[in-house]
């Protein structure tokens, strides 16, 4: 399992980037740089964005720390695939029609907020255990 710190210097890598010029990009000092890179610190969700941007990286690649085999069969949960195969869907009272890429933008925005709340999961069990 990659941390988010591993999956930003991989992307700031592919990029072309080190960390002056992708601090440069980020209005961040390349010391922050280096301690995120380094899982000193957790970066804010504003951080995140900054850094996928300026990377032209997909978000979800940055936080989700295991590598998913694009291959390997994607499991959807039968409630959220009924869900999204109605032709009209609604949220927060309003109705809305969506294409199949909006429904892709669901799922992805769904598996980034779990993966968000495994991890915060996982870190209040491991500071419980200290």
């Amino acid at each position: 399992m990659a941390t988010i710190g591993e999956n930003i210097k991989e992307a700031r890598k592919k990029a072309g980037l080190t960390q002056v010029e992708l601090a440069k990009l980020t209005n961040l000092s390349r010391s922050y740089i280096g301690d995120i890179e380094k899982n000193r610190y957790n970066p804010s969700v504003s951080t995140l964005k900054a850094i996928a941007n300026a990377t032209n990286a997909p978000l979800d690649t940055i936080i989700i720390s295991e590598k998913v085999n694009p291959e390997k069969s994607e499991k959807v949960p039968a409630d959220l695939k009924k869900y999204l195969e109605q032709s009209e869907v609604i949220f927060d009272g309003d109705t809305y029609n969506l294409t199949p890429e909006e429904k892709d933008m669901v799922m992805q925005s769904l598996k980034v907020a779990f993966y968000a709340a495994k991890r915060a999961n996982k870190r209040k069990i491991d500071d419980k255990t200290k």
